[in-house]
């Protein structure tokens, strides 16, 4: 063999060794690029209240809440397990690390100690979650008996003669105290609050914009009505543990930029505001007289 000959073997089996690994950076440069997903069988566990709130939840596992999150889950590859429960204990549960999340939950710095919210780092001196990331916003709104004389202006009350009720463990009581209200919390449900204002036992009561349209729809709209101006407009958050996020975070950045990405998806925008449309006129006073749930259903985004 001359020795030119021996040269090109030895080249072409340096080719060859080199061949399928060029091949391998050829094929991932051509390949689209595509979302981290999490680990095959990744599961979180999500806590929520048991009430239903259209057009947020419904008991049958419907809702805008459940078609983001199924979203969220089919992009990401993580299965959510859902746990429905008095939204106290769903608090409870998250600060002690026994569910990997909570929804939907608006924001005051004193929730940091529940969880890890989009956005917030731990320590930081003037602490706002990310709106961004949220799955949606909603409003209080003051509902009165009708006839009642008490009024709402957006800075201060007028002719209040007794408590606003508001339901077991809602970020609107802070709200209310902080206007030197004087606030009932006795009640874990919407319809509580309305048997107990229809009966006099309350001067009024503060309510998510999905109860009140709920309850403007049903009997009793006849006995009661939205007070026009609002009283507060939060944005709600998908929560997660602190043993979650801590141990996890790249995990907990995906799911909260998912949400953000389905959120913002012409698609979802157009459920949302379907399913919205007819809520405000439901919920202004009164001009006349996916996911598998389990079987005890789903609750309100405002608390």
């Amino acid at each position: 063999m001359s020795e030119q000959h021996a040269r090109s073997l030895s080249a072409m089996r340096r080719f060859l060794s080199l061949a399928p690994a060029a091949l391998a950076a050829l094929v991932a440069l051509a390949a689209p690029s595509a979302p981290a997903l999490a680990a095959p069988g990744e599961r979180v566990t999500l806590c929520f209240e048991r009430q239903e709130v259209r057009p947020w939840r419904s008991l049958d596992g419907g809702g805008l809440n459940f078609e983001l999150l199924a979203e969220v889950a089919r992009r990401t590859g993580v299965s959510f397990d859902y746990q429905s429960m008095p939204w106290k204990r769903c608090l409870e549960q998250l600060k002690a690390n026994q569910v990997g999340g909570a929804f939907a939950v608006s924001f005051n710095p004193e929730r940091m100690a529940l969880g890890a919210y989009p956005g917030v780092s731990p320590g930081a001196r003037d602490p706002q979650a990310d709106p961004s990331k949220r799955m949606h916003v909603d409003t209080y709104v003051l509902v009165r008996r009708r006839g009642s004389r008490l009024e709402w202006d957006g800075k201060r009350f007028r002719h209040l003669d007794g408590r606003i009720g508001v339901q077991l463990g809602y970020s609107v009581g802070d709200f209310l105290r902080a206007q030197g209200v004087a606030v009932d919390e006795g009640s874990q449900r919407a319809d509580e609050l309305a048997r107990k204002l229809t009966a006099g036992r309350l001067a009024g009561a503060a309510l998510g914009g999905g109860d009140s349209a709920r309850l403007m729809r049903g009997p009793f709209g006849a006995q009661l009505e939205v007070v026009p101006v609002p009283l507060v407009e939060k944005n709600y958050y998908l929560v997660l543990s602190r043993a979650l996020a801590t141990r996890q975070p790249q995990l907990a950045t995906r799911l909260w930029d998912a949400i953000e990405q389905v959120r913002t998806s012409p698609s979802y925008r157009r459920r949302e505001q379907q399913a919205l449309g007819g809520r405000e006129a439901a919920s202004m006073p009164h001009a006349g007289a996916g996911a598998g749930l389990p079987a005890d259903g789903g609750r309100h985004g405002l608390r």
